[in-house]
């Protein structure tokens, strides 16, 4: 998980969904998170280079991780390597889609740059968190049937 911005719902879910599941989850951060009393739960802490996290996440991912993250460059990375990548607002990025995500996330920021776009996402909803869990759910359940 790309935890330097993830919301602590969504933290909150993945704690509940390892114990639920027993399944390891790894937070990856330029800064010290808390310990978290599962030992199912780990944390590395990266150095605080622009994208140090993102670049271990791309560099450790395996195919069938699933990888929490709003960044869609890192999500375009982790799809290359057979993964998948879900962000905290339950869009799940796949080989099919994420191609043209990025595109649209480049097109965007070349417009911000611009001037010609300003303002960022909505603000994150309870809605935003249901469809993540959702989301979660379905892809924790198909990586179980293929086990």
């Amino acid at each position: 998980m790309d935890a330097d911005a993830c919301p602590q719902a969504i933290r909150d879910i993945v704690f509940r969904a390892s114990r639920r599941l027993q399944v390891p989850v790894t937070f990856v951060a330029n800064r010290a998170i808390a310990p978290h009393p599962s030992p199912l739960i780990t944390s590395v802490r990266v150095g605080k280079e622009l994208d140090a996290a993102d670049a271990h996440i791309a560099l450790w991912v395996e195919q069938g991780d699933i990888v929490i993250t709003a960044d869609i460059p890192l999500a375009a990375k982790v799809v290359v390597k057979g993964a998948v990548a879900i962000d905290p607002r339950g869009d799940v990025h796949t080989e099919e889609n994420v191609g043209e995500r990025l595109s649209v996330r480049n097109l965007l920021q070349g417009l911000r740059a611009e001037g010609l776009v300003t303002g960022g996402p909505a603000q994150f909803s309870n809605s935003d968190r249901q469809r993540f869990a959702n989301a979660l759910d379905r892809l924790l359940t198909a990586l179980r049937q293929k086990v």
